[in-house]
């Protein structure tokens, strides 16, 4: 199947590991360009040239209000346009409702909510018809996970501003809409397990909830990424599309 993507150009953040690299490289292997962001500069440099010629790297911080227009200059100096984004950030700390400071608050909000909302702001603002804002979430839009406070607070309301802002660019032709991982094997749901006092059993555990019985792979994650933000899923929008494994048991 051709999803289109050939020489379409896309900026994820958070593309220097985890399921933003995942999304990219997928997105590359189709044919399309893709700027990438990070916070490291060596990271985003060295992410970018395992990416091959059709991608380039910026380092900036999904916080950072200049980020959005750095980013989407970025794409069109590097490859003469930009046809869509995709949203990712590393997740917030970890904890339960007591564990978690008030500067753990405020700094998960500007990076996972604020930020998010001003990229999609200036990328809707720039794209044209055939255009797609995709924002990485969280089964926790659905469902509060253990021990993730401050993901479950953030995650649903910026599920809600992605369905709204879907009703409102959906008549120029511009389509948005979420995807919910839930246990993909990256280094953060490793790094989460091992908060845990045996990984392993917490590892055999959540795989046990899973009817595929394992973590999903990040390529699995990326195939799914790349297609929504692809020509081919053209009149999808407005929708929050799990990747997990059938964990989320409701319709």
């Amino acid at each position: 199947m051709d999803l289109g993507l050939k020489d379409r150009v896309y900026v994820v953040t958070g593309g220097t590991n985890g399921l933003g690299h995942a999304a990219a490289r997928e997105l590359v292997a189709d044919g399309a360009k893709v700027v990438i962001s990070g916070r490291d500069e060596q990271r985003v440099a060295g992410a970018a040239a395992a990416l091959g010629p059709n991608a380039a790297g910026v380092a900036v911080d999904n916080a950072d209000p200049e980020a959005p227009a750095r980013l989407i200059a970025a794409a069109r100096e590097h490859f003469g346009g930009f046809h869509g984004i995709l949203v990712s950030v590393g997740g917030p700390p970890a904890g339960f409702v007591a564990d978690n400071t008030d500067e753990q608050w405020r700094a998960a909000f500007e990076s996972v909510f604020l930020g998010a909302v001003r990229l999609a702001r200036a990328a809707a603002a720039e794209l044209d018809a055939g255009g797609v804002i995709g924002f990485v979430l969280s089964t926790s839009v659905y469902e509060p996970i253990p021990a993730l406070t401050i993901s479950n607070g953030l995650r649903p309301g910026l599920a809600g501003f992605a369905k709204s802002l879907a009703d409102e660019l959906g008549p120029r032709g511009v389509r948005v809409l979420g995807l919910l991982p839930a246990r993909i094997d990256t280094d953060r749901v490793r790094e989460l397990d091992a908060l845990s006092a045996d990984p392993e059993a917490t590892r055999a555990a959540q795989e046990s909830r899973i009817p595929l019985r394992r973590y999903g792979a990040p390529e699995e994650f990326g195939r799914v990424a790349a297609f929504l933000l692809s020509p081919a899923a053209s009149y999808l929008t407005g929708i929050m599309v799990p990747v997990d494994g059938g964990m989320r048991h409701g319709f």
